[in-house]
C-alpha cells in the first residue's frame, strides 16, 4: 500500500501508542500530537481546546488522514472534570473540523459505543438513527459528549464535503493503559489484584471487551477501504460476552490473587446491564477478525503492567 501522511491526536495516550505502532508497521509516516511531551520524534506537543496550537501542527505540513483520538475519557472522570471534557471532547472535535475543511485530509474520529445509552437491544450503527432519544438515554456526559462530536462531524460533512469515518469502541484494553481510578474495568481490578487492593464488582452487568492488538488492526485498516459517512462499531467476538464477574475472576487467576479483595454488589444504577454489540459492518468493510481472547488478553496485560509498575 502507498505510504500515507498520517496525524494522530492523542497519540501519547493508550489507543493512540498502540495505534501508531500498527500504522508505522505498515510503512506510514507518522504524527502524533498531544497535551503531553513525549520522547518521540515526530511528536508535537498540542492541546486539542487550544485552536493555535493545532493550527502550528499544518504549518510546513500536510496529512492525508487524521485519526482524532484526543479526549477526556469516561463517566466519572466527566462528571468530576466537566469542563476539561466538554471542552476537550467538543469543542477539541469542532476545532479538528474546522482544520479539516480548510486543508481537506480525510478524519477518522473516535466516538464510543457509550451513546447508545440505555439501548437494551442488539447495538448495531443504525441504532442511533432509528430510535427516538429515549430509548437511547445516555446516562453520563461522556456519552453525550461523544454523540454531540459525531453530530458535528455529520454537519461538517453536509455542510462542507468533508469526509468523515465515525468508530465506536468497545471496552477496548491492553498494554500502554496506564491505571488510573477513572479507567475501565479491566486496568482498574488488574492494578488493585497487584497491589493487593480492595475493589468491587457490581453483579448484573454483561460486557465484551477487544484486546488493543485486534482494534487497532481494525482501524489502521480503515485507510485502506476508507467509506466517507460510514460508522463503526469494533468489539470483541460475540462469545466473548461475559458477566463482569467473569472477568474479574480471569484478572484474580493472572495475578495469583483470591476474592478477599473483592466486593460483590448488586447492578450499579445509571449503568447499562448488558450491551450486545454488532460488528458486523466491520467484519464486512475492515476485515475485523479479533484473534485475542479475554483469558489470554489479561494475562498479557497483566504481565505488562508487573513491568510497568515493577513488580516481579
Amino acid at each position: 500500500m502507498e505510504t500515507k501522511r498520517i496525524l494522530i491526536t492523542g497519540g501519547a495516550g493508550f489507543i493512540g501508542t498502540n495505534l501508531t505502532g500498527e500504522l508505522e508497521s505498515r510503512g506510514h509516516e507518522v504524527t502524533t500530537c498531544d497535551i503531553y511531551h513525549t520522547s518521540r520524534e515526530q511528536h508535537i506537543r498540542a492541546d486539542v481546546r487550544n485552536y493555535r496550537q493545532l493550527e502550528r501542527i499544518f504549518e510546513g505540513r500536510s496529512f492525508d488522514y487524521v485519526y482524532h483520538l484526543a479526549a477526556e475519557y469516561g463517566r466519572w472522570n466527566g462528571e468530576d472534570y466537566y469542563e476539561n471534557l466538554w471542552q476537550t471532547n467538543v469543542i477539541g472535535t469542532k476545532h479538528m473540523l474546522r482544520l479539516e475543511e480548510k486543508h481537506k485530509f480525510r478524519m477518522i474520529f473516535f466516538s464510543s459505543a457509550e451513546v447508545y445509552g440505555d439501548y437494551d437491544g442488539i447495538m448495531t450503527e443504525d441504532v442511533m438513527e432509528n430510535n427516538p432519544i429515549r430509548d437511547t438515554y445516555q446516562m453520563n456526559d461522556y456519552a453525550i459528549t461523544k454523540w454531540a462530536g459525531e453530530l458535528m462531524c455529520m454537519n461538517s460533512a453536509r455542510m462542507f464535503g468533508t469526509e468523515i469515518v465515525r468508530v465506536r469502541p468497545v471496552n477496548c484494553y491492553g498494554p500502554y493503559e496506564h491505571y488510573n481510578p477513572y479507567r475501565g474495568f479491566i486496568p482498574k481490578f488488574i492494578y488493585h489484584a497487584l497491589f493487593n487492593k480492595p475493589y468491587t464488582v457490581f453483579r448484573g452487568h454483561r460486557r465484551i471487551i477487544d484486546y488493543v492488538e485486534d482494534s487497532c488492526r481494525t482501524w489502521a485498516n480503515i485507510i485502506e477501504n476508507f467509506i466517507p459517512g460510514e460508522v463503526y462499531n469494533v468489539a470483541g467476538r460475540p462469545e466473548w460476552e461475559k458477566e463482569i464477574k467473569e472477568y474479574s475472576d480471569l484478572v484474580l487467576a493472572a495475578t495469583g490473587r483470591d476474592d478477599s479483595i473483592v466486593t460483590y454488589r448488586d447492578a450499579e444504577p445509571f449503568t447499562t446491564r448488558v450491551k450486545t454489540i454488532d460488528c458486523s459492518r466491520a467484519i464486512r468493510d475492515l476485515g475485523h477478525d479479533p484473534k485475542i481472547p479475554p483469558e489470554e488478553g489479561i494475562r498479557r496485560t497483566v504481565a505488562w503492567m508487573k513491568k510497568h509498575y515493577g513488580i516481579n
